[in-house]
């Protein structure tokens, strides 16, 4: 049973008048209209997209087959079967040789300090990629094998990229701050035989050498009998699988929606492997901000001159009201459109999100489907849920961007994504839809808790317990108990001077009470300085409930941002529980 927590009316907000006067789609009807089609006739829809691109190969069967249910064989997904393309042409080639884009700026790029900058152009961007391309063919990298980017956010991460998929070899992405442990686990699950890095990277004042920290996880891989030849320039890891000519068409949809305000290219690879989208920002046009960095912006706000900004966006974390509302209010002055979008990796592209011009928003809400997504909400017994709901987001037909598979383990793919409810995408978040239509997740279904038969959303509580004045942060999660099978463990971080103490922590019980009702009051609270994250801002939950356990076997802790922040909550849980 869900008990979704009592609503207050929520206030739209509209686009400023006239600010995107040449968007690809102008008010919410237009939306709409696009969103009827993409889902009625999506074969019409998505053929009259693909013909934006260069094709070397049309596609020789139907646009779309699948099978989402597990009870009628194996899970899979087929767009434009048969369809040949290189996304490094479309991307590149025909922007600088067919439309003379060659000057035109392809991205801004902003380096570690305020000096380290560049601007690259479309003709730039190709002769690098030639460059690379061209150096990877001499290191004997051919069609479909596997290369490893070790590489800190840099313009050669994206000449690499690229080159790989102008190439056909496939590039699986390793974040620059993983352990020479993990990145080994992932060169091994990919079995690259190639691995691209740098001698090192200051992530502010810290120097990270990258080449020593390869070279360790190089020499794991030989003891492993796994040879990886090194070019320098969280949980398991998972490697999906996706289509290279269909992804494209799911975010050419995304970035004419964006237009001039943020771009996303998608660079994907082989019709059997997995793929990595990388976010292009204008510089001058948009600002996107982790939600867990929001308390940085202040003295941005104040140094810089903010009237260009048309855009805002917000990533990680799904952003709470007050912080939405500040984000509008302060850094967006009244007029920027706060873009909060949900999608993850699996899914290629946005899958509910706002659109700049057309969709009103709510703070706090992801609002509506992208084109040709198609979500629902279930109950635990897999039945579906009209109107106003909670419960498990699920989407009921494929779009092109999806994965297409688990690299090299069907069975994971199928259990983790299709075997709990049958016929169903499963995305593993919960999600509450109001009266309007609008979608809001409330958190990953791991994050639900399960007290004395009532599934409550950890994220209704946290966003509760931050509309106290005193609360800057909250995470919350579950801890055994005897009698209820689970009971609420919430961390609080305090915003500047203000005190942790028995009145404070009775005003937040009593604010949890008001807000969701007595089955959601906290039996333990517990002050937090910092929150155990990863460097892209999302709190590391799994930590926080051992914390809770007192379970000191944390396992793999590469993708923490801060390892101190682990030792202060474990030194003080011993004030919040025995």
């Amino acid at each position: 049973m869900v008990i979704p927590g009592p609503q207050e009316p929520e206030k739209t907000y509209h686009p400023s008048d006239g600010l995107f006067t040449d968007a690809h789609v102008p008010d919410f009807d237009a939306y709409l209209a696009i969103y009827k089609k993409s889902t009625e006739e999506p074969e019409e829809f998505w053929a009259d997209v693909a013909q934006e691109f260069y094709w070397k190969k049309p596609p020789s069967g139907q646009m779309l087959q699948y099978n989402f249910d597990v009870n009628k064989g194996n899970i899979y997904i087929k767009f434009m079967e048969g369809a040949k393309t290189n996304i490094c042409y479309n991307v590149l080639d025909r922007n600088v040789h067919e439309r003379n884009l060659g000057e035109k700026v392809a991205y801004y790029w902003e380096g570690n300090s305020p000096n380290h900058h560049q601007t690259i152009t479309y003709n730039q961007l190709l002769r690098n990629v030639c460059r690379c391309a061209n150096a990877l063919k001499l290191l004997g990298v051919k069609n479909g094998d596997r290369v490893a980017i070790y590489l800190p956010m840099i313009p050669e991460l994206v000449y690499t990229m690229l080159a790989c998929a102008r190439i056909g070899a496939v590039h699986s992405i390793v974040f620059a701050g993983f352990s020479s442990e993990s990145l080994c686990e992932r060169i091994m699950d990919a079995q690259c035989n190639i691995l691209v890095t740098a001698d090192g990277v200051y992530r502010g004042d810290k120097l990270i050498n990258l080449k020593k920290i390869a070279s360790e996880a190089l020499e794991r891989c030989k003891e492993r009998y796994v040879p990886v030849c090194c070019s320098p320039l969280s949980e398991e890891p998972l490697f999906t699988s996706t289509s290279h000519p269909s992804i494209i068409l799911h975010n050419l949809k995304k970035k004419k929606i964006a237009k001039n305000y943020l771009v996303s290219i998608c660079h994907v690879l082989q019709t059997w492997m997995f793929f990595v989208c990388f976010q292009i920002l204008y510089k001058y046009c948009t600002a996107v901000w982790k939600t867990s960095y929001l308390s940085n912006l202040v003295s941005v706000c104040f140094r810089y001159d903010l009237s260009s900004l048309r855009v805002l966006g917000t990533v990680g974390e799904p952003i709470n009201p007050e912080a939405w509302l500040w984000y509008y209010d302060v850094v967006g002055q009244q007029r920027c459109p706060v873009i909060d979008t949900f999608w993850q990796t699996e899914t290629g592209g946005h899958v509910l999100t706002p659109l700049p011009a057309a969709t009103p928003l709510k703070p706090g809400s992801a609002t509506c489907p992208f084109f040709g997504v198609q979500p629902a909400i279930l109950n635990e017994h897999g039945e579906e849920l009209e109107g106003e709901a909670e419960g498990y987001l699920v989407f009921r037909k494929p779009w092109p961007g999806i994965m297409r598979g688990v690299y090299g383990n069907q069975e994971r793919f199928e259990s983790t994504y299709f075997r709990k409810f049958p016929g169903f995408y499963v995305t593993g978040d919960g999600c509450r839809r109001d009266k309007d239509g609008y979608y809001w997740i409330t958190g990953r279904i791991d994050d639900m808790l399960n007290v004395s038969g009532h599934l409550l959303s950890t994220a209704e509580v946290e966003a509760a317990l931050t509309e106290h004045p005193s609360v800057a942060e909250a995470a919350v999660v579950s801890r055994p108990h005897a009698v209820k099978g689970e009971c609420l463990y919430c961390f609080v971080t305090l915003k500047d001077h203000k005190e942790f103490n028995r009145t404070l922590m009775e005003e937040l019980k009593r604010k949890v009470r008001e807000k969701i009702g007595p089955i959601a009051t906290p039996d333990f609270i517990q002050n937090a300085p910092g929150l155990p994250k990863t460097r892209s801002g999302k709190i590391m939950r799994r930590v926080l409930r051992q914390i809770a356990r007192n379970e000191k076997d944390l396992g793999d802790l590469s993708t923490l941002a801060d390892p101190k922040v682990v030792e202060v909550l474990f030194s003080q849980r011993c004030e919040a529980a025995a």
